[in-house]
């Protein structure tokens, strides 16, 4: 460490020097669409991060958008996202009548798009739709595959004609994948997609072999762990077209304060924080249920766990009053990343026992857990998905088994009792991030690949005018 360096403050690498424009042959026009089921998502702020990296770097984009959202707030950084949006016309659930219905309500919206594609390229068009009622009579009664149809036309009429769209890349791997290799049939241009979690270990989301199928017409596939990595390239034709690309963040932005380094992190009340959507595989049931065991102890604390409502909401309230943990446990609704940052430096450690639900449904690669390492705070958590590539136990933060909240306790108790084991973890923790996680790097991995592809295409465009 460089003398007067604080160990928490770990300094940028010449790798870690903001994105700038690559060099590169390709048409300085050439456009990336990018497909998302809802944009901005409070909950997704990663793929508004690697929108606006991307832009930084230099990439034209175009956002498609399926279906609006009713978010309370919109992070920062979107503001800053220059890309303009498209969004879909509405369209209401098959659930709820027969298919022939459906189309008759819904159909019209789309028609001026699909005529179009028609009279441009009849014989896609023909083999697409085939390809659609085949995958509607293959998994009957599941008739999502037609309104697929009807949004992947949408976005390929409307992607040819800008004119500079070369490459289309959808986020998550079941309905908007779909979409996304739909579109890319309709209108010829090359598709890739980033897998997440719960997209590649659900079996009903992309039922028979639709995965692989998908993976197998993509030009390249993207993911947030290596774990998620190495389970895809069991199922690829291609395994090599597999990429592990980590979420990054700012690590700039999340980051300690100036008060947060000089602090006594064993003075006052402390504060352990824990931040997602109220849903069951965050695990904030073993949260809860660890708090009431430090509450016996005669620990002082409090808790605030940050996220919207989920599923899980009813019964985290009704846990922590019958645990009587109301002027220790709030449940606090979601916050933008400005104040959120502004949390994590309150706080004197983070929990997150993610567990995997028994349906195949995980988090992939937590990114709060890595904000709350950047911001200096020592986390526990468990070592399931891509976890433990972002924490080796003991060294950048302490990993308990899931679903044991007395391990999960005695864990938060050992970072807020001992004092040295508490700044070990803020400031290897803090390295951890810096080092292998910051988005000026991981967002610059994925930009080749696209350059990589823009190329290619033109290569062909080229070859084709010749």
């Amino acid at each position: 460490m460089k003398a007067g360096t604080h160990p928490l403050l770990s300094p940028r690498t010449p790798d870690h020097a903001p994105a700038t424009a690559a060099p590169t042959a390709t048409d300085p026009e050439a456009c990336v669409a990018y497909v998302m089921n809802g944009f901005p998502r409070l909950s997704e702020t990663f793929i508004a991060h690697e929108i606006h990296q991307l832009e930084r770097a230099g990439q034209r984009l175009l956002l498609f958008v399926v279906k609006r959202e009713n978010e309370p707030h919109e992070h920062p950084v979107v503001a800053a996202i220059r890309a303009p949006r498209r969004y879909l016309p509405p369209v209401g659930s098959l659930s709820g009548s027969t298919l022939w219905q459906w189309l008759r309500r819904h159909a019209p919206r789309f028609s001026t798009a699909h005529r179009a594609l028609l009279v441009r390229h009849p014989l896609r068009y023909a083999a697409t739709l085939a390809a659609t009622i085949g995958l509607t009579v293959r998994h009957w009664p599941r008739k999502v595959f037609v309104k697929e149809f009807l949004q992947a036309g949408e976005i390929a009429a409307a992607a040819l004609a800008d004119g500079q769209v070369q490459h289309l890349h959808g986020h998550f791997c079941h309905g908007v994948a779909t979409i996304t290799w739909m579109a890319s049939r309709l209108s010829g241009i090359p598709f890739s997609f980033t897998a997440h979690a719960k997209d590649i270990y659900q079996a009903e989301l992309n039922p028979g072999r639709l995965l692989e199928r998908k993976l197998g017409a993509a030009r390249f596939v993207a993911t947030c762990t290596c774990a998620n990595a190495q389970v895809l390239r069991a199922r690829h034709p291609r395994p090599d077209e597999v990429h592990t690309i980590y979420h990054g963040l700012d690590t700039g932005f999340f980051a300690p304060s100036p008060a947060q380094l000089s602090a006594d992190a064993s003075a006052g009340r402390p504060l352990i924080l824990s931040v997602g959507r109220l849903v069951e595989k965050k695990g904030f049931d073993q949260l809860v249920a660890a708090c009431a065991e430090l509450q016996r102890q005669g620990l002082d604390f409090e808790c605030r766990i940050v996220g919207e409502d989920g599923p899980a909401a009813a019964a985290l309230r009704e846990q922590i009053a019958a645990h009587g943990l109301q002027d220790r446990v709030r449940l606090v609704g979601a916050l933008t990343q400005d104040r959120l940052r502004e949390v994590y430096r309150e706080a004197a450690v983070f929990a997150l026992p993610c567990q995997v639900m028994a349906d195949g449904d995980r988090d992939g690669f937590p990114n709060v857990l890595a904000e709350a390492m950047a911001s200096g705070v020592p986390v526990v958590s468990t070592a399931i998905s891509g976890i433990p590539e972002m924490i080796d136990d003991g060294e950048h933060g302490l990993l308990v088994p899931p679903r044991d909240a007395q391990a999960l306790a005695q864990a938060l108790q050992r970072v807020l009792t001992q004092p040295a084991l508490h700044a070990h973890l803020a400031a290897a923790g803090r390295q951890r991030i810096c080092e292998r996680f910051d988005s000026s790097r991981t967002t610059l991995a994925l930009r080749e690949l696209f350059l990589a592809q823009l190329r290619l295409r033109q290569q062909a465009r080229e070859g084709a005018a010749a």
